[in-house]
């Protein structure tokens, strides 16, 4: 077919049954996971997950598609020895920093002691992922997407395994044990993808890759690319970090229990955000095919098949959210039952299925400004939504609207950042065409 002979849609087919693969496989991770150890190990499990967002964003530096772009430009395999570098130091200190403050974190500010002890367990899962995350972005940037099924297929099929065997064996211990055996997991399947990728490589690729040369160039033009890149992610991060922290002491404020809101947060980020985001491996696969697409043509001024591959990526993304939105608010109960087996977070879907429409648009939008080197507009447009979100989730809790402050706060966060973003690239191909 004369569709798979261009390279945009083979990667981005290529990448969307690798997400399918992985997302099919990660829903039966999560229904077993969720039955086999209950709410109250949800809820825990969930409060920590803004706390390990942020810190895996700086801890892998945006590599992926920092990677991605600069092996599509130069095609040097030495960028990754630059990246290996700033990685491993990034890393050890975000390590040592994690044992030094998972006790204020845990007691002070999420107000959840027995989180201490998943805290600790995601520190050491770090440096793993974040390895792994400059041989994805290799694989990107020379449009090889192979290993990435392969890696991805590995990854879930130990990640069940372990699910499957030794969960029973943890919850009987305790719903903590359950949840830092969850975490820990990831320290097995990182390093199976890094080895996954390794295998994908020629033999003496991976021997220079250990080798650890410094490059000055590369070591600047990954900070370049990367810093405004990861400092509009980690400005997005410290607002989901909060997040728990500011519901969790103004609802206490407000009169609700601690077990309530651990319970409706659990419903809202592990059962509802969950569901609404399961097309997000499609949306995915497209954001990262056209990076190095664009990236291209931007090195070529070749303005007109930059212009038709956004317009294309927009297509399909709304085309498939719209499709998938209409079908998970339609059967949101259905699909609760059969994932989580429970009906919590079916109001929160209702509520939320109409944005996430646009929502789905925000990771074209980003794959867009990096490959056209505007993260920086991105950091920006990052910080003004992520700002309002918060206030806005203050001011709504104070004035009673409860755990729905937290829906309608996010819903504000997608329309301001897509509308932002809009803003912006109708502004770039008007400069353009002037």
């Amino acid at each position: 077919m004369k569709i798979f002979q261009n390279k945009f849609f083979t990667s981005a087919f290529i990448l969307m049954l690798s997400g399918m693969t992985t997302k099919i496989l990660g829903l039966i991770i999560k229904v077993i996971f969720t039955r086999i150890v209950g709410t109250k190990t949800i809820g825990l499990y969930s409060i920590v997950m803004p706390t390990y967002s942020l810190l895996l964003t700086l801890c892998t530096l945006a590599m992926p598609t920092t990677i991605a772009k600069l092996i599509a430009q130069k095609e040097d395999l030495r960028i990754l020895n630059s990246a290996s570098i700033i990685i491993i130091i990034i890393n050890t200190l975000i390590v040592i920093l994690m044992h030094i403050t998972s006790p204020i974190i845990a007691n002070h500010l999420l107000k959840e002691p027995d989180s201490y002890y998943l805290l600790i367990a995601m520190s050491y899962t770090l440096p793993f992922a974040s390895l792994a995350c400059i041989l994805k972005g290799y694989f990107y940037g020379i449009q090889k997407n192979i290993p990435h099924v392969a890696s991805n297929t590995i990854e879930q099929i130990i990640r069940l395994s372990i699910v499957i065997i030794i969960m029973p064996k943890l919850i009987k211990i305790s719903y903590i044990h359950a949840a830092v055996g969850l975490i820990l997991t990831s320290v097995i399947t990182e390093l199976a993808s890094i080895i996954v990728f390794l295998c994908f490589m020629k033999k003496n690729d991976v021997i220079n890759l250990f080798k650890f040369n410094y490059n000055n160039l590369y070591f600047k033009d990954i900070l370049d690319l990367s810093i405004p890149n990861v400092t509009s992610k980690i400005i997005g991060n410290i607002c989901y970090f909060f997040e728990p922290i500011i519901l969790t002491n103004l609802l206490l404020y407000k009169g609700f229990s601690n077990e309530y809101i651990l319970t409706e947060y659990g419903a809202y980020n592990a059962y509802a955000i969950s569901t609404l985001t399961i097309p997000s491996f499609f949306i995915t696969a497209i954001a990262l095919a056209l990076i190095p697409e664009i990236a291209k043509n931007l090195e070529q001024k070749n303005y007109y098949l930059i212009k038709k591959r956004l317009k294309q990526g927009f297509g399909i993304t709304f085309t498939l959210g719209i499709s998938f939105t209409f079908v998970i608010f339609l059967f949101r109960e259905k699909i609760l039952l059969l994932l989580y087996n429970t009906m919590l977070g079916s109001d929160y879907i209702k509520f939320l299925a109409p944005f996430f429409i646009i929502f789905y648009l925000e990771a074209i939008y980003s794959a867009f400004m990096q490959a056209i080197n505007k993260t920086k507009i991105t950091m920006f447009i990052t910080i003004i939504a992520s700002l309002i979100k918060l206030i806005s989730l203050i001011v709504l809790i104070l004035f009673n609207y409860g755990i729905y402050a937290l829906l309608i706060s996010e819903i504000i966060n997608i329309i301001i950042t897509v509308y932002l973003n809009h803003l912006y690239t109708k502004k770039y191909f008007k400069d353009l065409e002037h």
